[in-house]
């Protein structure tokens, strides 16, 4: 199954959670007691902040895919060969010199987006996801 086809299931699924429990806050307002409406009124906010929270990651990701689209057209997106273990993962130490070198790169040219892009890349294929997403978000703002 296909990344944007997870994003789509998963999605229909937070909508039908999201009603559901928009139902229930619903249910408790009803009551016209005072704690059912303060926890009726609690149980509305929680799909809300969901719903926000799935349209940051569904616009980081479009953002993304749009950047590695520009990349690849312009022949700059970085070659995945560093050497893989058996597992398929890959090997810590390539991962860090590649880390090591875009990280100069980003240094060198901090006001460029594909530097913070493969910066990225680098970070993901070191395992440090934090950094990754944070150099991702960077070079999305420096593209637009």
């Amino acid at each position: 199954m296909t990344a944007k086809r997870v994003v789509l299931v998963l999605a229909a699924v937070f909508l039908i959670y999201a009603g559901l429990l928009g139902y229930r806050g619903i249910l408790l307002i009803g009551t016209g007691e005072p704690v059912g409406i303060l926890l009726g009124l609690a149980v509305l906010v929680i799909p809300v902040i969901g719903a926000y929270l799935v349209w940051r990651e569904y616009q980081f990701g479009r953002a993304t895919e749009r950047l590695a689209g520009e990349l690849e057209a312009s022949g700059g997106l970085p070659v995945d060969d560093l050497p893989r273990r058996p597992s398929g993962r890959i090997v810590r130490a390539a991962a860090d010199e590649a880390f090591v070198r875009y990280k100069e790169e980003a240094e060198a040219a901090p006001e460029d987006w594909r530097v913070w892009f493969r910066l990225a890349t680098a970070y993901d294929a070191a395992g440090d996801r934090k950094r990754a997403r944070s150099a991702m978000r960077t070079a999305i703002a420096k593209h637009a």
